[in-house]
């Protein structure tokens, strides 16, 4: 794991807007900055364990991840209810950040959107 971001807020928030998807947002809910995609909390910081909790498609898919690598991944009794996945800073890989963030940008997203996100061309 070298040339790794150092995580923070301002860190994650830049590499999620650099992927470059449409319908993503800076918002604030519950007075804390996020990202919305499609009008849905979609990536943020965690302020009581100071690091990234990702919106994903489902518990079960969250799950998966708690299973397979629990050094990476945990949740708290506070996010445990919903779909969300929180990622110790040391152990986030950009390329699993972009396919989390991917996967549920598309799950999130309207089908026209996604029809017309398809449809592009390749180079851009």
């Amino acid at each position: 794991m070298t040339d790794q971001p150092r995580w923070n807020w301002d860190s994650l928030r830049a590499f999620a807007l650099s992927l470059g998807l449409p319908h993503v947002t800076d918002a604030v809910s519950w007075g804390q900055p996020n990202l919305k995609a499609h009008g849905k909390m979609w990536v943020w910081w965690s302020p009581q364990e100071q690091v990234p909790c990702f919106k994903m498609v489902s518990r079960a898919d969250r799950d998966f991840y708690l299973e397979v690598d629990p050094d990476s991944f945990f949740v708290t009794p506070h996010y445990a209810p919903h779909p969300l996945l929180l990622v110790r800073t040391g152990r986030l890989e950009p390329d699993w950040a972009r396919q989390a963030l991917e996967k549920s940008w598309r799950a999130m997203a309207p089908r026209a959107v996604l029809k017309a996100w398809d449809a592009r061309p390749a180079d851009g």
